[in-house]
């Protein structure tokens, strides 16, 4: 039997092991350990990685998109009740970030061939009370298009992008996520293409005043020690973590694209009636974060995750209850009744991820495909 776990986080270190192992002793007999030159310097790299001016450090994903439209609403762009239109299908951390901020969410289905944000959709779903669009770039995958830009300058909406899937995917050569927007929210989770080992994330943009009042809001909403202009929140990036991730940084593309040699005998060699795969991106448009295939049926799906699971494989299913089905938002006024999304709702259930990562060999890889051919 197979022993291929869905991702290897203990493999993964491993193959910087020596750096992150210098990297961390080097801040634990430094003895600064927040706010301090590690952070700095990770900063410096990773808004040279993006393209942008401002990088600022945060505790998660989920606070980066949280202070994002904290600080609109400080700087009096957005205000509580404000729409801002969000895709459907997505982890729930992008839609808390709108109604923890009393926002309300539009949600907006998938293009089923993408599994990103549905452009065709949107304008009908925009009101004289929308305020931004945010796009999720997720499972890796550019969720970004021109038409959703040409949205944004005639409605004079705000871009914000959630970056959690997404390090290093391009739109275009030289053109970013984290650097497509107005400003990006990103995530550090272990898990993830550029992760830490616990959890990280960081705001990206251009804008230098936003920057500020995110910086603040993220220090107990101090600009200055003991003087408080915001009322803020703890919610910063260790020195530890931020030394470890400069040193993940230097090999991000290189580690991208070993994902994306593994999604290439993927795409070329998966071959069973049951299943599809979403539309084959240019290389530069996808880093595979996850690897989503589309099982006809749950029934099916869920009986492929077992007979892999038996098999040795391991796979998860992303993600099967979908943000407005989940009981936290029964009772939302934007979610009663609650809302019918029919592709998000059969996308919940009949994605399976498989393994897919820097350290999984093509060895094992052949070894899945053989196993979904047989099913």
């Amino acid at each position: 039997m197979a022993n291929i776990p869905f991702l290897s986080l203990k493999d993964v270190t491993a193959l910087h092991g020596a750096e992150i192992n210098e990297a961390v002793m080097r801040v634990v007999n430094g003895g600064w350990y927040l706010q301090g030159k590690e952070n700095e310097q990770f900063e410096k790299h990773y808004s040279e990685f993006i393209g942008c001016k401002h990088t600022v450090g945060c505790a998660n994903g989920l606070d980066a998109l949280i202070w994002i439209f904290r600080a609109y609403i400080e700087m009096g762009v957005i205000q509580p009740g404000d729409e801002v239109i969000v895709p459907a299908n997505t982890y729930i951390a992008t839609t808390l970030s709108i109604t923890e901020n009393g926002l309300v969410p539009v949600c907006i289905e998938p293009k089923p061939n993408t599994l990103e944000i549905d452009d065709d959709l949107i304008e009908a779903a925009i009101t004289p009370r929308t305020k931004a669009i945010v796009i999720v770039h997720l499972y890796g995958r550019i969720a970004y298009t021109e038409k959703i830009g040409e949205l944004c300058k005639k409605y004079n909406l705000k871009l914000v992008e959630d970056c959690a899937q997404s390090h290093g995917c391009k739109f275009t050569d030289g053109c970013v996520t984290g650097n497509i927007g107005d400003v990006a929210g990103h995530s550090f989770y272990p898990g993830k293409n550029l992760g830490a080992l616990g959890d990280g994330g960081a705001v990206t943009t251009n804008d230098s005043k936003l920057a500020e009042v995110i910086r603040a809001l993220t220090n107990y909403g101090s600009q200055k020690k003991y003087v408080f202009k915001y009322a803020g929140r703890n919610s910063r990036l260790d020195e530890i973590q931020a030394a470890v991730l400069d040193v993940k940084l230097k090999y991000l593309v290189e580690d991208n694209a070993k994902r994306k040699l593994i999604a290439r005998y993927y795409y070329e060699h998966i071959n069973n009636p049951l299943v599809t795969l979403p539309d084959l991106l240019p290389d530069e448009q996808n880093v595979y974060h996850l690897f989503p295939i589309i099982v006809s049926g749950k029934e099916n799906r869920d009986r492929l995750h077992d007979y892999l699971e038996e098999n040795g494989v391991g796979t998860v299913c992303h993600y099967p209850i979908a943000p407005h089905q989940q009981e936290c938002y029964a009772k939302e006024a934007w979610n009663t009744p609650q809302l019918s999304l029919p592709i998000t709702e059969r996308l919940a259930n009949e994605e399976l991820s498989l393994p897919i990562g820097p350290a999984i060999t093509i060895e094992d890889v052949t070894k899945v495909v053989e196993l979904i051919n047989e099913f």
